[in-house]
């Protein structure tokens, strides 16, 4: 997040400035689809959110979970119990990661009575991590490939 630039409110910029820990935050609103992920990858997902507007009129809400411990469940449940769907997506490998964690939600909770397909799980390449750019940049996810996540979601049927 670094090279990153984006813009901040004058309200985030303020001396009393909090935000709760382990509470959530729908940077967009959907009722097609939840897109969720923390860090770098809440980037990936809202990329994405607006390509799968712009060019399949898909309303994907994205939620940025901003605290992975503890993790808001509730926002989570109440997100998917809407969309029926659930993409999850993170930098970090398959197995042991946040989005394994909320499969393991789903599964445990009223949520899962609501879902119309299989979670899909973005994640990086389960190889060690490149240096060269090239390579890195083919290791790690992208907006695109969250769009082709949200759409195998929505092609599957009950």
């Amino acid at each position: 997040m670094y090279g990153k630039e984006f813009d901040i409110s004058d309200e985030a910029c303020g001396e009393d400035f909090t935000i709760e820990i382990g509470k959530a935050k729908i940077e967009v609103e959907g009722s097609d689809c939840t897109i969720i992920g923390f860090s770098r990858s809440v980037d990936h997902a809202l990329n994405a959110a607006a390509k799968l507007q712009k060019d399949h009129g898909i309303n994907a809400e994205v939620i940025n979970l901003r605290s992975i411990r503890p993790l808001d469940r509730k926002t989570i449940i109440e997100s998917v119990k809407k969309t029926h769907r659930l993409v999850t997506v993170e930098d970090g490998w398959p197995q042991s990661g946040v989005g394994a964690e909320i499969c393991g939600l789903m599964m445990e909770s009223s949520a899962f009575d609501y879902l119309d397909a299989p979670v899909e799980r973005v994640t990086g390449a389960d190889v060690p991590c490149p240096y060269a750019e090239s390579i890195e940049n083919a290791a790690f996810p992208n907006g695109d490939i969250v769009v082709n996540a949200v759409l195998r979601t929505l092609q599957r049927k009950k």
